[in-house]
């Protein structure tokens, strides 16, 4: 089978980027400074979601799917520099060339990824290919917004129409699965400014998988999986959570049919 590489990241303000970019005091905290930074934000377009370029990575969490099983981890370590967690992610891609899927990767986590590379210097040639290297690629590459190489579920269900989009929280918990635990993209700052690192990573991870359950309920929809592939995907995926160690896949486990 094509290796199958799902994808999510949780990210934080640039406040370096954000100090160099704006004429702040010396003496102000991260926290001020990124404070400034989202009232500036929302005085200027209603909300104070920072634009992609100001967005820095935190973590990044991926389900690898390939014919050696399932596996679930966080990137790097939690001491990790943004540099490292973004070079390891296209190291991925340039080693097995998968299929990627997200959950609004397109929108958000993709965009995010190139900006932040582009800042780092971080080279992606398998991932930026178009035909130029492999001609299969001017057919179907990760580039392209109606190609597969990159299934964005949410942009595929919603027709590519922004209007018609669903968070994935509330379509994940309609289709049975557990849906997010005990955070959310807002709480992250938060938590990184009270050191809570890891737990930001277990939360990265358990959306991961729910965007993997995702994927297969759409294989089952298209014709992908038949019905038993599809329950013998979802008994594989719960059997190898239970053999992880970490309290969060227990209590993900737990949620299961809620």
């Amino acid at each position: 089978m094509t290796p199958i590489l799902v994808f999510d990241i949780e990210t934080i303000p640039d406040v370096d980027g954000i100090r160099r970019l704006e004429d702040f005091p010396d003496d102000l905290s991260d926290c001020e400074v990124a404070e400034h930074a989202f009232e500036a934000r929302c005085e200027r377009v209603g909300n104070d979601f920072l634009p992609h370029h100001l967005q820095r990575v935190a973590a990044i969490s991926c389900v690898f799917r390939d014919n050696n099983g399932f596996r679930v981890r966080s990137l790097g370590t939690p001491s990790d520099g943004e540099a490292a967690l973004i070079a390891s992610f296209y190291r991925m891609i340039e080693k097995y060339t998968p299929q990627l899927v997200s959950w609004n990767g397109g929108g958000f986590d993709l965009p995010v990824l190139h900006y932040r590379a582009l800042v780092h210097g971080i080279a992606a040639p398998r991932y930026w290919d178009q035909g130029q290297d492999d001609r299969e690629f001017k057919f179907n590459n990760y580039l392209g917004r109606y190609h597969l190489r990159h299934c964005d579920l949410m942009d595929v269900l919603a027709m590519y129409q922004a209007r018609a989009n669903a968070p994935l929280d509330a379509l994940a918990k309609l289709c049975g699965f557990p849906g997010k635990l005990g955070m959310d993209g807002g709480k992250v700052w938060d938590a990184y400014c009270d050191g809570q690192i890891e737990e930001i990573r277990n939360y990265c991870e358990t959306d991961v998988v729910n965007t993997y359950l995702m994927y297969c309920r759409f294989q089952l929809m298209r014709g992908g999986f038949s019905q038993n592939e599809y329950d013998e995907e979802i008994n594989f995926v719960k059997n190898a959570l239970a053999q992880e160690s970490s309290p969060h896949w227990q209590e993900y486990l737990a949620a299961f049919g809620k």
